[in-house]
């Protein structure tokens, strides 16, 4: 590889690469789920009313609306320099949060434990990327 790509490369939060993927494929999952039971429910827009296809809606858009932000925090702690070991926790928390939701969500409309745990630890990681963002700008 030319030196002039290996300095930008370099420069990569390559573990924020990491859980943008795994995200990125849950996403695809949930999308899909979606997909289904539109042609289950035969029902092309909105939700038609269908409690199983309202349910698949909502866990694919809870994790369009929290990942981006949260991976973006992650991702500005990474190139910070922040240790590796916080950006897998930070990683992993957001990961398996946004997939014990889907989880839940899948199961009932109503709150179930992994409902419940996908969302703390969603928020969990949310908040401590953000307040760490903001004590490492006025830190650094």
């Amino acid at each position: 590889m030319p030196d002039a790509l290996v300095a930008p490369l370099a420069a990569l939060p390559h573990w924020t690469l990491l859980y943008a993927g795994l995200n990125g494929l849950l996403s695809f999952a949930l999308a899909f789920r979606v997909g289904l039971q539109r042609m289950k429910s035969n029902v092309i827009f909105g939700d038609g009313g269908d409690s199983a296809l309202q349910r698949a809606i909502r866990a694919h858009g809870n994790n369009v609306e929290y990942v981006p932000l949260t991976l973006v925090l992650i991702g500005l702690l990474e190139l910070s320099g922040q240790p590796g070991w916080a950006i897998h926790v930070l990683g992993a928390a957001l990961f398996a949060g946004r997939a014990l939701h889907g989880i839940g969500l899948s199961i009932s409309a109503e709150g179930t434990p992994p409902r419940l745990y996908g969302i703390l630890l969603t928020w969990g990681a949310l908040v401590v990327s953000a307040v760490w963002c903001v004590v490492a700008a006025l830190t650094l």
